[in-house]
């Protein structure tokens, strides 16, 4: 039942837009209260994320069709500049896979920007199983002295300042005319 749980916590932190808690913490902090085996903790904890931000970015592509066409235009302009050059497509997929910004807008712009939401979830899936099993077992092993962290960092004021930054910057993508950068790269 706590496993079930534990998924359903994960799921519907992951389908916020911003302001949630990050998944790595609830896990530590299921570790430590519920003693979950923490191999299935991690797996569990990973695959709940991954249909969490999934979900997410569907809803985010779904909304873009209410957008106004100049603003789907300047998405659409912004997701050609982005897949045109391979080294920003590989920098994408890495970006999936160990990004140090909240996921949460990174999936809203992939929505929104039309990108291949399956290859990105593998990624992040991918990406969170290592560093969900760093957190797990680092908190395995030093139990007692994360009690007072955990509650630093979720109410951290830089923290909550990086929300609401990267929130700022996902409303204004469809504001910007990205044509204008498209017309100015070269094509590789």
């Amino acid at each position: 039942m706590q496993y079930l749980a534990l998924f359903a916590i994960v799921f519907g932190i992951n389908l916020l837009p911003a302001f949630g808690p990050p998944t790595w913490a609830v896990l530590v902090f299921t570790r430590l209260h519920w003693h979950l085996n923490p191999v299935a903790l991690v797996l569990l904890g990973a695959l709940a994320a991954m249909s969490g931000r999934y979900l997410l970015a569907r809803g985010a592509r779904h909304f873009k069709g209410r957008l106004p066409g100049r603003m789907r235009s300047n998405l659409e302009d912004a997701q050609i500049l982005l897949e045109r050059k391979r080294v920003g497509a590989i920098a994408l997929f890495g970006l999936f896979v160990v990004s140090p910004l909240p996921s949460a807008q990174l999936f809203l712009a992939a929505g929104l920007l039309d990108l291949p939401l399956g290859l990105l979830t593998l990624a992040f899936f991918l990406g969170r199983l290592v560093s969900y099993s760093i957190y797990v077992t680092v908190a395995t092993l030093a139990e007692k002295q994360l009690g007072s962290v955990m509650g630093q960092i979720f109410g951290s004021p830089w923290s909550i300042a990086l929300q609401v930054v990267l929130l700022v910057a996902v409303c204004i993508l469809p504001f910007i005319n990205w044509r204008r950068f498209l017309d100015r790269s070269p094509k590789t």
